[in-house]
């Protein structure tokens, strides 16, 4: 069985709708706690997936969380192996990070239901299962595009909103994991920030997700689904 391993940054932001697609494609889930799990164990290096999570702090606050300089030497060491990472929103974060590029406050907070604009590399990549989809957008932090990266998609914004990495890195700035019962947990875990944003409140994030999350978890699922089919065909013709 293959082993995908899930890196969580806090407890309620999981891999939510993720985790069926995984064990529907043969994976065998793990969990480990960035913050507290030994992150340069051998065994993410050489998982099969590594997936990076999401969560409420900086991709460069080394100062206060020490434990991202392993998270992103981690990433780093996996990307330069060829080894399989999917990044979602800090783990989007981490990823540029680890492949050289700024990560910095955006100045705004995107929070809330809405498409994206694809790229040319964007509609002829897995992403196109997303066109027309409202996606989650929940982040105040951006990132420069690493230099060799793939641009791939884009919001008024926020025109760094995802980037490949040749064909084994795939980085998301917002989310396609979440279902509507999963958010019920963010809007818990996320009161404060919830409250702070301005225009932003909790029953309208409950109406766009009902009217919205089914229809992405399916169009996320074929996105996804497709680029593990990457994967499996690139390491079919490696061997």
């Amino acid at each position: 069985m293959k082993r995908a391993v899930a890196l969580r940054h806090v407890a309620f932001e999981d891999l939510d709708a993720l985790g069926p697609l995984l064990e529907g494609r043969g994976y065998g889930i793990e969990y480990r706690e960035a913050a507290l799990d030994d992150l340069g164990a051998g065994e993410l290096a050489a998982c099969d997936l590594l997936v990076v999570l999401g969560g409420p702090i900086g991709a460069y606050e080394e100062r206060d969380y020490p434990f991202l300089a392993a998270e992103i030497a981690l990433i780093e060491r996996r990307l330069a192996a060829g080894r399989p990472v999917l990044g979602i929103c800090l783990g989007a974060q981490l990823m540029a990070r680890a492949l050289g590029a700024r990560v910095y406050p955006s100045g705004v907070k995107e929070i809330g239901w809405a498409p994206l604009e694809l790229s040319a590399a964007g509609r002829a990549s897995t992403l196109a299962a997303l066109e027309g989809s409202a996606v989650l957008h929940w982040h105040g932090d951006t990132f420069d595009l690493p230099q060799g990266a793939g641009h791939l998609a884009s919001t008024p914004r926020t025109p760094n909103q995802a980037f490949a990495w040749r064909r084994h890195g795939l980085a998301l700035q917002f989310h396609i994991e979440t279902t509507s019962r999963g958010l019920e947990r963010w809007y818990v875990g996320h009161a404060l920030e919830i409250a702070q944003a301005g225009g932003v409140s909790v029953a309208a994030l409950r109406a766009d997700a009902a009217r919205f999350a089914p229809a992405l978890v399916a169009a996320g699922g074929r996105a996804i689904g497709g680029w593990l089919d990457g994967i499996d065909s690139s390491s079919s013709g490696a061997s």
